[in-house]
């Protein structure tokens, strides 16, 4: 959970334990769980009300697919990966476009200035 091992956590009960007190710490632990269970909940009502408010072309949005990692992967990578895993055509190139065949193995291609 959160990267955190077990010596992580019995730390954070041990802080929590002498910040709030033996007494007060079942309640702040209570009051902690209501407050992560509501914004789960708003969190979840906001998913879908965008879903639906989005219409019917958006009906697969996930708003995880906006964090840039997802989306690269999502829109770039996975149209790669169909390309390369697909059945190979008789007249099919069996090097990826983006390969020189020009280039030996180890060889570095050429760098040009002006184009960066």
């Amino acid at each position: 959970m959160f990267g955190l091992g077990w010596p992580e956590m019995l730390a954070l009960v041990v802080i929590a334990l002498l910040v709030f007190g033996p007494e007060k710490l079942p309640q702040a632990a209570a009051q902690a769980g209501r407050t992560l269970r509501q914004l789960r909940q708003m969190a979840n009502n906001a998913k879908t009300d965008l879903q639906t408010n989005l219409g019917p072309e958006f009906s697969n949005f996930d708003p995880a697919d906006l964090n840039p990692k997802n989306f690269v992967r999502k829109h770039l990578l996975d149209d790669l990966e169909k390309d390369w895993n697909a059945p190979a055509a008789i007249d099919r190139d069996p090097l990826p476009p983006t390969v020189n065949p020009e280039l030996g193995f180890g060889e570095i291609p050429p760098y040009d200035n002006e184009a960066t």
